[in-house]
């Protein structure tokens, strides 16, 4: 996992190891996938993209 020290300063050191984002134009949202499975963990809610996940082209 990324390291977030001070806790609360909104920061991360290093990117969300073992994930990726890609968007999902059906909906505009983006989608979190796990890279070891390929299953889709996670969708948000608004039409922003994760911080400190990698996108997928």
């Amino acid at each position: 996992m990324a390291t977030n020290k001070p806790a609360g300063d909104n920061h991360r050191n290093g990117a969300v190891r073992d994930r990726s984002q890609t968007h999902n134009p059906h909906n505009d949202r983006w989608v979190k996938r796990d890279t070891d499975t390929g299953r889709f963990i996670d969708q948000k809610a608004d039409k922003d993209p994760f911080k400190g996940v990698r996108k997928e082209r």
